[in-house]
Formats: structure tokens, C-alpha cells, sequence
């Protein structure tokens, strides 16, 4: 943000005299430290902590944001943002960024903890790029190298790095989003077809087109698209398939039909649109196909018997989406508090202390109360999102690719994702309204930015889903713990608890108890302020939470699948508290 460093002229005061008061009232600048005094934190130390594992990925991407060429433009229109971002994509191909996700047989380092925390640092230049590029490289080709064999992704990713080949992500139908299993478009395999067979992949009804497609459009020629496979007249569920769409004139393909989405309420520098296909055929090795594969007969085969399983494994390698998107609020949220900041330490308004110098922003204790929680909730979801990103690494590096550590990362995304884009919205707006009229102005970011990461809620898994399935995961491995208990000892440890969720309900009825265990309020109250104590009292709350949906629950395991989800619908408010309990 510039602030305007100029001060009004002096003014005339009752003695006909002339007062320079103006130039001392409202000086600019950062407010000084004062003389022998020195900041009481060491910045480059956090500034070092904040940056994490991959700090030099991280430099240089920030260097690369910072390039005006890849800011986002004020003025343009929908179809001039849209090219701009496109020609921005190209530069970032030309330099490699994403080089980084690659595979060693594909001549990358296999560095994909340093590929996300360099994305995502692109949401400072323009969020549209950011997602644009994460739409190329963090889904449509993320998902050839994770879902495909060694010699599709031969084929394929090399295209896909250098935008010869740009692509769509086609998961999302109109009909349905967050229910990926009950996708509609169907792909059927014709033993008959080609050479060596073909999948016919086909959009049965108007529900079915896939939607909100970054890509689709204008740009993408190709996709990786999610649908049905049948074979032997045989449904084996949701599966990827690689599907060309535009030839390289950028023309539609017999079969292939596009409408565009037209202007959204943010990120309109990618041309999301709708793709539906008529009959489409496409070859038998079109399949990605790492967790199924069909042969020339028809005969499907899967390395995972299990269909649930199987499903949820393919989807569970994609949740580069996810881990991407937390560390992108985060940095959104540390964007929009630096620019409050600094304008905060800038901007003065009133003098009641001085008739001759005006006070700064940031020494109101308002002003602070309002910016400052949002910087230390920023700051531990920067630390948290380190967390989440090693993990990440590990399992996609395959130092710990194994089914627990992938089923912890996809319930930490989960749980994660949720809290930080809804940090980002409220700090976002907290920083506008900080900022007073500066911060309504188009120039200074906050507006564009709020209008940018509102959809971060619900794409790559809507906020609420995910809470949703946190709870699952954590109900899950509360009834795990029981597994090994007789039944009469189930009985007593249920009666047990809920006697003990009956005493310690209220928080004040646990802070009568502590008071009266250590005998003094004084040295109680300050105990509850460290941090072994506060992490001590929100493990506890998890828990409790957790064990009460548990105990509301203990009955549906005995009833129909349809009184099961309707009792489980009874309590969904109780699970969503859990959740958000658990990422607290």
C-alpha cells in the first residue's frame, strides 16, 4: 500500500499568523523505535520459523511474485484478466516452476513439500494465476502422475509442464459436487472398438455436464476426467481417464461440447467452464490406470479389492489440493494483515493526548485488539500448515507411504483446509474495515482479494464436508479404542463417561474444581495461562466432544442404514463442533 506522504499546507490562526501544525500533526512513516531502544523480537529469527523447511523455495518464489508482470491487473476486463493470466502461465512454464513435483524417472527432484509452499506463494501476485497454475499442475497433471503408469505419464506430462498441452480437472458435475461417487458420466468399454479397444465416455443427461472446470472454457485441450467405468456390463465406479477435447487450433473435438461460466465473483482470470461429451471414444490405455485396469476382453482388475477402499485411495492422492489451498489462505491472511499494519503504523487520526501530534492507529488499543488475535491465529496456522506440509512430503516422497500415514494426511487436510480459508475470510475483511476507505480502494488488494478467496471455502472440498468427515475419522477412532474391550466392560466405561460428561459439561464447573484443587484463584488463573495447561483444556474438549457424539451414537450401529443416517443426521451439528473442537 502507498500511503501519500504529503502534508496539507500550513494554515492561517486567529493572530493572522501562519501555522505549520499540519506538517507535524500528521506525519508519515513507520513509527520509530526509539533512540537505544531495540525491537523485543528477534524478526529475522520468526521470519526464518515462519518461512519453515523449504525457506529457500519459498524466497525464491516471493522474488517471482514480486515481479509486476504477474500482478493482477485493476482495470481489465473479464476476457483481458483471462489472457493475461494464460500468457503468465506460459512465463511460469518457460522457468520450471512446478518442476519441482516431479518424479526422478521424469527428471524432477521429487521435491513436492517445495513445489506447494512455491505455489503457493503466487496468491500474492494474483490469486487467478495461483489457481490457474495449481488447476495445470496441482490437479490436471497431478493427476496423470499420481493415478497413471510410468509410460501414460511419459506420454502425457511433458505436454502438460510446457503448456503445449493445457488441461481441465473434470471432476464436478452439475448434479453433483462433494458426492463424487455418485458421478453420472459414464465411460463403457468397447472390446470391439480400435485397435485394442476403446472407452466410450458419454454425458447422459444435463446433470451429468461436468462444471466449473478451471480451463475448460477456452485453454484446455485435454483432461483428466472422472467417470464411471463399465465393462462386461459392469459398473466398477468412479475411475480417471485421460480425454482430449480441443485439437490444436484450439477447436472442439467431434462429440465435445463447452459452455463457458462466464463472470464469477472472483478469480476471474481462469475461464471456468462446463464440458460435456456425446459418444466420446477414446483408447483402452486412455485409463489411468494405477488403481484398476481393464484388459483388451473387457476383465477389470485392481490392485485393491475392496471398492470403497479403492475410491477413496484414488481420491486420497489427490489431496495436493487441499494441503495447497491451506498454505494459500494462510499466505492471504499474512498479506492482508501486512498491508493493515503498515497502514495502521502510518496512518494518524486525533490528538487527544497532543494538541500538536496526532496519534498513530496502532496505538489505540482498539485497533490492536482487532488486528493483533488475527496475526497470532495467522502465525499458528502458518505453523500448523508446516506441520501439514511435512506430512504431506513424506507420504508423496514414499518415506512413509503407507495406508495409516496417508489416511492421517488426508484427515489433517481436512481439518485444516476448513480453519484457514475461514481465517483468511475473516481476517481479510477485519484488515479492510482496519483500513478505513484506503482499504475499499481496488489498488490496495483487500476487496480483490476477499472477492478471490471466498470460493477457497468450497472448491477442493467444501468446508463443511470436510469438517464432516474430520468427525467420522475421529468417531472412527474412538470406537477402534473400544475394540478390544468386553462387552460388560463397554457398559461400564460408557456409564462411566457419561457420568463424567455430566460433572465437567460446563467450563466453569472445571474452573471451580481447579481453583478448589490448588487452593488459590491467584495461582490457579495464572497456571491456565500457559500453554501446557491451554493445550491440556482444548485436547479435553476435544475429547469430551468427541465422546459425547460417541455416547449419542452408540445405538445406530444396531439399526437399517435409513434410521442410521437419520440418527446420524440428528447430531451432525454436535459432529461439526467436534471437528472444529479437534482443529482448535
Amino acid at each position: 500500500m502507498t500511503i501519500d506522504s504529503r502534508t496539507a499546507p500550513a494554515l492561517p490562526t486567529a493572530d493572522g499568523t501562519t501555522s505549520d501544525v499540519s506538517t507535524t500533526a500528521n506525519p508519515t512513516g513507520p513509527i520509530p523505535i526509539p533512540p537505544g531502544g531495540s525491537p523485543r523480537l528477534d524478526i529475522e529469527q520468526v521470519s526464518e520459523a515462519l518461512l519453515g523447511r523449504w525457506a529457500d523455495a519459498r524466497r525464491e518464489a516471493r522474488e517471482r511474485a514480486a515481479r509486476p508482470e504477474l500482478h493482477r491487473p485493476i482495470d481489465a476486463s473479464v476476457a483481458e484478466h483471462r489472457e493475461r493470466v494464460f500468457e503468465q502461465l506460459g512465463l511460469l512454464a518457460e522457468e520450471g516452476v512446478s518442476h519441482r513435483m516431479l518424479p526422478e524417472h521424469l527428471g524432477g527432484p521429487n521435491d513436492n513439500g517445495g513445489n506447494v509452499a512455491s505455489f503457493e506463494e503466487l496468491v500474492v501476485a494474483d490469486p487467478s494465476l495461483q489457481i490457474k497454475a495449481g488447476v495445470q499442475w496441482g490437479l490436471y497433471t497431478s493427476a496423470i502422475v499420481q493415478l497413471g503408469n510410468e509410460e501414460q505419464q511419459r506420454a502425457w506430462v511433458p505436454d502438460a509442464m510446457d503448456l503445449t498441452t493445457p488441461g481441465a480437472f473434470a471432476m464436478t458435475e452439475i448434479g453433483h459436487g462433494s458426492d463424487v461417487q455418485s458421478l453420472a458420466t459414464t465411460a463403457t468399454y468397447d472390446p470391439d472398438g480400435g485397435e485394442d479397444g476403446e472407452w466410450i465416455i458419454h454425458t447422459p443427461f444435463r446433470a451429468a455436464w461436468k462444471d466449473f472446470l478451471g480451463n475448460a472454457a477456452i485453454h484446455a485441450k485435454a483432461a483428466t476426467l472422472f467417470a464411471r467405468l463399465i465393462t462386461n456390463g459392469v459398473d466398477h465406479g468412479v475411475h480417471c481417464f485421460y480425454v482430449p477435447v480441443r485439437d490444436a487450433d484450439g477447436e472442439l473435438l467431434p462429440g465435445v461440447s463447452s459452455e463457458d461460466d462466464g463472470e464469477k465473483g472472483g478469480l476471474n482470470g481462469i475461464d471456468n467452464g462446463r464440458l460435456a461429451f456425446d459418444q466420446v471414444r477414446i483408447p483402452r490405455t486412455n485409463l489411468l490406470n494405477r488403481y484398476g485396469d481393464v484388459a483388451p476382453d473387457g476383465t477389470y482388475t485392481s490392485p485393491i479389492e475392496s471398492p470403497g477402499r479403492r475410491f477413496f485411495t484414488m481420491l486420497g492422492t489427490l489431496v495436493q489440493g487441499r494441503v495447497s489451498l491451506d498454505g494459500s489462505a494462510i499466505r492471504a491472511s499474512q498479506l492482508a494483515l501486512h498491508i493493515a499494519i503498515t497502514y495502521a503504523t502510518q496512518r494518524r487520526q486525533f490528538s487527544a493526548a497532543d494538541p500538536t501530534q496526532e496519534t498513530v492507529l496502532m496505538d489505540y488499543q482498539a485497533h490492536l485488539h482487532r488486528l493483533l488475535p488475527k496475526l497470532a491465529e495467522t502465525y499458528a496456522g502458518a505453523f500448523a500448515h508446516e506441520q501439514l506440509l511435512l506430512a504431506f512430503d513424506d507420504v508423496f516422497s514414499g518415506r512413509a507411504d503407507d495406508p495409516e500415514s496417508r489416511e492421517d494426511l488426508e484427515t489433517l487436510a481436512a481439518t485444516l483446509k476448513p480453519t484457514s480459508t475461514r481465517l483468511a475470510m475473516d481476517t481479510i475483511q477485519e484488515c479492510r474495515e482496519a483500513c478505513g476507505g484506503a482499504g475499499f480502494m481496488a489498488e490496495n488488494q483487500l476487496v480483490g482479494l476477499h472477492q478471490d478467496l471466498d470460493v477457497y471455502t468450497t472448491f477442493e472440498g467444501d468446508n463443511t464436508i470436510l469438517l464432516q468427515l474430520v468427525a467420522k475419522r475421529l468417531l472412527s477412532d474412538y470406537t477402534s479404542e473400544l475394540k478390544n474391550v468386553d462387552r460388560a466392560g463397554i457398559g461400564r466405561f460408557i456409564a462411566q463417561r457419561a457420568e463424567v460428561l455430566a460433572k465437567r459439561h460446563t467450563p466453569w464447573a472445571r474452573l471451580g474444581q481447579s481453583v478448589a484443587d490448588r487452593g488459590n484463584s491467584r495461582r490457579a488463573f495464572d497456571s491456565m495461562r500457559q500453554a501446557e495447561f491451554q493445550e491440556e483444556m482444548l485436547a479435553d474438549r476435544a475429547r469430551i466432544k468427541v465422546e459425547e457424539v460417541a455416547l449419542s451414537l452408540r445405538g445406530a450401529a444396531r439399526m437399517s442404514p435409513a434410521d442410521a443416517a437419520a440418527e446420524v443426521n440428528k447430531h451432525q451439528v454436535e459432529m461439526l463442533d467436534a471437528a472444529r473442537a479437534h482443529a482448535d
